[in-house]
């Protein structure tokens, strides 16, 4: 019953208070979202009217259908019986996730707010609760002999919820008994989910000290991209000494949820940390090893482009805080109004259908990009159900990284409207998948930017590209080696130290760099202030898969003309109805073809190349 959210990471800046008259023309501070279309606010009485109809529904649902799905009802079953059940059991489903989305929206514009907060933690428990009632129907579903199921999957009737059911038995190996799924759902927000939820208090809500300010930590963060050397050096120091402040706590929820996630997998019977994640993302072991080991064996790629860029910036060597580094002053701020055209345009002369999807999220109150304090970091967009639309979430400070996040959380909303034609069960799509519109769209940015930017621009504009392009694929693949090497620990060895976290996060990221970046010792702790290890394990690989698929795509779609966009938006209209494979397949590609995911490194590699060839050229017209 929880809705779907695709983060990007991201970061934000401290800015000055601005004039009325400047205010929601300059980095957003006035672009708040407007969430009436699903409640007013947490005193709203229409969510205690939501939760007590869909509370009836549930109680009406046990009551007609426990018992009649599973044997030994389940050799009279048809496929007109299963399908009212289905068609119900997803009528509840759908009602009962907008207080929850609500309820994280909510507490993700303000996290200090100990109101929402609460009323969060009360959503999460009132799930639970309604879900506890439901919870016999999937189990049912699971058991049913191949020999009744796979006659009623050919009927007509079961259509449309043929890959709902496929998805559902494909766990059938790692299902509990009834009362053992209550208990662990019952105590999953006492567990796990406070963990969780404690982690975004404290990353949230931390404080670091920098000449004399207190700063957050999107803010903290943004100094990284500053020119100035020594800003970005001291804003570094000032991150490690926070985290490494808070660095017992972190450490403790870390090992209790990696301990957590061992237990349930054993009680699950899955055979090792990932499985969960790949049924998940209906990816097989394989699949997903031929991404990372590809983006792997292509790190090279990485060190050619810092070596480069250590040459442009005229340094020695580069650290962890040189990563960023801007090569020059590109323009001034782009103000918000400015990049919604810019965004808009780019996605227009791709096709007007995206652009029209686009716009809705500007016209209607969609998006909510203020920079403010308490205000939960990165970027994401929450689908929420496709009776009602998606929301996009972001803090917006004028900078072409920021315009790029907003193409990229865009590029999400365009995905989730196109699929509302979905029914609520078909809506999502895999979460690796979920990321191929969004890059798709910043190719889209990237292109219409470069396109008409002087030599000097372009150079800066490739650097960003590249550097967000690397962070995307090769860090999300390193981090992903981290986080096989923190769970395999905690299986084979037992509780880590904070030493041990940093160990592995130190030799998985630097083996990405090669000797092209050298990361200090303070950068260490920098592991434990990243919410994807907590909230969904193991979701990193999904960004490098989505980038290589979306760039490879992308360069396709160049190629093809306009007759590939109306396969593209043919392919986001599906949502999540059929297989990975079947989506991808849409847009004739095979995703165990190893020359498909080398021809999107080949992409990278491209931008890199492009990026050595303008620094030559910049260079020759005595640039430097």
């Amino acid at each position: 019953m929880m809705q779907r959210i695709h983060h990007r990471k991201t970061t934000t800046v401290n800015e000055p208070t601005l004039t009325e008259a400047q205010v929601g023309t300059e980095h957003g501070q006035a672009v708040r979202w407007d969430l009436s279309d699903l409640f007013s606010g947490i005193d709203d009485p229409r969510i205690a009217e939501t939760l007590d109809l869909v509370q009836a529904r549930a109680e009406r649902f046990q009551r007609e259908y426990k018992g009649k799905i599973d044997p030994p009802s389940v050799r009279t079953l048809t496929a007109d019986f299963l399908l009212s059940a289905i068609q119900e059991l997803e009528a509840i489903d759908l009602a009962a996730a907008k207080p929850g989305a609500f309820a994280a929206l909510h507490f993700s514009a303000d996290t200090g707010d100990a109101a929402r907060g609460a009323f969060l933690q009360r959503m999460r428990e009132k799930a639970t609760e309604l879900s506890l009632l439901t919870l016999f129907f999937g189990l049912e579903l699971a058991a049913v002999p191949d020999d009744i199921m796979e006659p009623l999957l050919a009927s007509d009737l079961l259509s449309p919820y043929v890959h709902y059911i496929r998805r559902v038995r494909l766990r059938r190996d790692h299902v509990l008994s009834e009362p053992e799924e209550r208990i662990l759902e019952e105590t999953a927000n006492t567990g796990l989910r406070s963990w969780t939820r404690l982690f975004d208090e404290l990353t949230s809500n931390a404080v670091f000290n920098l000449d004399g300010q207190e700063l957050t930590q999107s803010q903290v963060l943004t100094r990284l991209y500053a020119a100035d050397r020594e800003t970005r050096r001291a804003a570094a120091a000032s991150f490690s000494t926070g985290l490494k402040a808070s660095v017992r706590p972190t450490t403790f929820i870390f090992n209790t949820l990696l301990a957590d996630k061992n237990i349930r997998d054993r009680l699950r019977n899955y055979d090792y940390a990932e499985q969960s994640r790949h049924m998940s993302n209906e990816l097989p072991r394989e699949t997903v090893d031929l991404v990372v080991d590809t983006v792997v064996s292509h790190y090279g790629i990485v060190s050619r482009y810092y070596d480069t860029k250590r040459q442009i910036l005229g340094l020695d060597r580069l650290t962890h805080y040189d990563r960023y580094a801007p090569l020059f002053p590109f323009g001034h701020d782009m103000e918000f109004g400015a990049a919604r055209d810019l965004v808009l345009d780019a996605f227009g002369e791709f096709s007007p259908v995206v652009r029209d999807a686009a716009q809705e999220f500007f016209d209607k109150g969609w998006i909510d990009a203020a920079p403010v304090k308490g205000k939960q970091g990165g970027a994401y967009c929450s689908y929420i159900t496709p009776d009602l639309h998606p929301y996009v979430f972001m803090s917006y400070h004028g900078k072409m990284k920021d315009v790029m996040t907003l193409a990229h959380e865009l590029g999400h909303g365009v995905h989730a409207s196109l699929s509302r034609g979905q029914s609520y069960y078909n809506f999502h799509g895999t979460l690796p998948l979920a990321e191929l519109a969004s890059t798709f769209g910043e190719c889209l940015v990237f292109d219409k930017v470069t396109s008409a930017a002087p030599l000097q621009d372009k150079l800066a504009l490739y650097a960003d590209k590249i550097e967000g392009a690397i962070a995307t694929i090769s860090r999300q693949s390193a981090m992903y080696r981290f986080e096989q090497a923190i769970h395999r620990h905690r299986r084979e060895i037992g509780e880590l130290r904070t030493e041990d976290f940093c160990d592995y996060w130190q030799s998985e990221v630097q083996a990405m760099f090669g000797d092209s970046v050298i990361l200090e010792d303070e950068h260490r702790y920098w592991w434990s202030y990243i919410p994807h290890f907590i909230r969904t394990p193991f979701y990193v690989y999904a960004y490098s898969f989505g980038e290589l698929l979306a760039l490879s795509l992308y360069s396709r779609s160049r190629s093809e003309g306009p007759g590939f966009a109306d396969r593209y938006i043919g392919m986001l209209q599906a949502g999540g109805s059929v297989t990975p494979q079947e989506l991808i397949a849409k847009v004739g590609v095979d995703l165990n073809d190893p020359l498909f995911w080398r021809g999107g490194v080949a992409v990278l590699e491209g931008l890199v190349t492009r990026f050595e060839e303008l620094w030559e050229e910049y260079r020759e017209k005595g640039g430097a």
